[in-house]
């Protein structure tokens, strides 16, 4: 799969996990925030609190699980990374999740799949 073809699947999969929060109720606060070599892909904010969303954007056929895509390492970025947003924006003390919406393009159809809490990060 070329770069141009990969890149159009992940803005294609952004805008539909956007798409699909607001629909539940969320505001889009940020996309793609980077600080250094973190990124976030999405950071929404609900009645609950902000949600970190992380987005994976795939074409069938697909061979591995959206869990081993965003495996212990990329979580432990992800929380670094939304460590960060929270002290830059000042919203310590707020009620934080971490999410992850699955957007799988298997040729006209897109199915989309959303894991809230997918993961609780440990500090040690």
């Amino acid at each position: 799969m070329n770069v141009l073809r990969t890149s159009r699947i992940g803005e294609a999969g952004e805008q539909m996990a956007c798409d699909f929060l607001q629909s539940q109720g969320h505001q889009i606060l940020d996309r793609n925030w980077r600080s250094g070599h973190l990124e976030l892909d999405i950071i929404s904010e609900a009645p609950d609190g902000v949600h970190f969303v992380e987005v994976k954007a795939r074409t069938a056929p697909v061979t591995t699980s959206v869990s081993d895509q965003v495996n212990k390492v990329k979580q432990k970025r992800i929380s670094a990374a939304a460590g960060q947003y929270l002290n830059k924006k000042q919203m310590e003390g707020k009620e934080v999740f971490f999410d992850i919406v699955s957007v799988l393009f298997d040729g006209e159809e897109a199915v989309v799949r959303y894991f809230p809490q997918a993961w609780i990060p440990m500090y040690v």
